[in-house]
């Protein structure tokens, strides 16, 4: 599983600059860029007393006063001071473990660690937000062109896609040691999607002030389309040749070829215990296939057939659900979609890259429609409208599957 870690950032960024204190009160009084310290409503609270307290004081010259307002005045000062060393020293790292896909659930981890070496960091919470690329590409194309009612409709629906989240870190962040934050989320549809750590802030010491850092830590990722159920029934399949030769792909004899991570449905006899004892997790054998059934599976996106709407994306479903079922089977020799070259498909790893083409597959004006020489001796799956919503695929010019 490759893991998409962003580098180390922190409220001083990458670089570290040479102490100084000049550039210290200039901090205070001209912060960075994203950076703000914002009083909560405690502290304004706070704020107005300390200036009736003032106007107080010095109309009656009381010396209690005086001592009052200056306590209150110490208090936000040592707030605003405590707040910005209980940031200075923190970084972290957004860590997003592919494949994502649409409509379920998955999990984002950001690292967080301290590096000043006597002060603990206390009360930190970090905004998250998940958004769709498409949603923001569209709406930046669009809109010079479009009117006012279609600007708004587009920006509103590139917000109502967004998901946003305040996660609080569970525990206070030692000196030199390092915590994680988890957020879960679950992408709408399959895409490019953005993962990103808008802010960092906390309410320490007092509440009296929230202190926020804004950061630009973010990674991308693919959706893959969404498992769709679909009904099939079993078409024969020619055999590509008999007579025993082996092929690099999957399948169930022949020599090892790699070893993949158990999935429900595999026979507990392919376990490989000794491989999931040193990984932790359950991985399987899979051995290369003798040459026998095998299927090429032919995409075609004529926007003149499907259109944008839910029917495309129904296509879309069905193609990736079917490609994964004749790969675990070890029945799928080859993919395509509308001109491009066929794909072999012989590792787990062809197959991720057919799902990351399906999850930014669009619509296209001119597709071909002779169909190209997909795999030697294989049944060709092609797909075809049914209705208004539904999708067939077709083999030999029969229906084998339809959602």
């Amino acid at each position: 599983m490759n893991l998409h870690e962003a580098a180390w950032e922190g409220p001083r960024g990458r670089r570290r600059r040479r102490f100084s204190w000049s550039g210290l009160v200039w901090s205070f009084v001209y912060p960075e860029r994203g950076h703000r310290t914002v009083p909560t409503a405690p502290g304004l609270v706070l704020i107005f007393l300390a200036l009736g307290i003032g106007t107080a004081a010095y109309n009656s010259s009381s010396n209690i006063l005086f001592i009052t307002l200056s306590l209150l005045l110490a208090c936000l000062i040592l707030s605003g001071v405590l707040a910005w060393l209980n940031l200075r020293g923190v970084e972290w790292r957004l860590v997003l473990a592919p494949p994502l896909r649409a409509g379920q659930e998955t999990t984002v981890v950001l690292e967080v660690r301290n590096r000043k070496r006597f002060l603990p960091t206390y009360g930190l919470w970090f905004e998250f937000n998940a958004r769709s690329m498409d949603d923001a590409a569209a709406a930046t194309g669009h809109t010079l062109h479009a009117s006012g009612a279609e600007v708004r409709r587009i920006f509103s629906k590139a917000a109502a896609d967004e998901q946003r989240a305040r996660v609080p870190l569970a525990h206070r962040l030692d000196p030199e040691s390092e915590g994680r934050v988890e957020w879960t989320f679950r992408p709408a549809r399959r895409g490019r999607v953005r993962v990103e750590v808008c802010a960092v802030g906390s309410l320490f010491p007092f509440g009296f002030l929230r202190k926020e850092a804004g950061t630009a830590t973010c990674a991308d990722a693919l959706v893959w389309p969404a498992p769709v159920a679909y009904r099939s029934k079993p078409v024969a399949a020619p055999r590509r040749r008999v007579g025993g030769d082996r092929v690099a792909r999957p399948g169930t004899s022949g020599d090892l070829l790699a070893l993949r991570s158990y999935t429900p449905g595999d026979s507990h006899r392919l376990i490989h215990w000794k491989a999931s004892a040193r990984s932790g997790d359950l991985l399987v054998r899979q051995f290369s296939a003798e040459s026998a059934e095998g299927h090429a599976l032919w995409l075609r996106t004529d926007a003149a057939a499907w259109g944008r709407g839910e029917q495309f994306e129904r296509l879309i479903a069905l193609a990736g659900a079917m490609a994964e079922e004749l790969f675990r089977g070890g029945r799928l020799l080859r993919v395509a979609i509308n001109g491009e070259a066929p794909r072999p498909m012989r590792r787990a790893h062809d197959l991720e890259l057919w799902l990351n083409r399906l999850a930014t597959a669009l619509p296209e004006r001119e597709t071909p429609t002779a169909e190209p020489r997909v795999a030697n001796g294989a049944g060709t799956i092609t797909f075809a409208p049914d209705g208004k919503q539904g999708v067939v695929a077709i083999i030999g010019g029969e229906v084998t599957a339809w959602a």
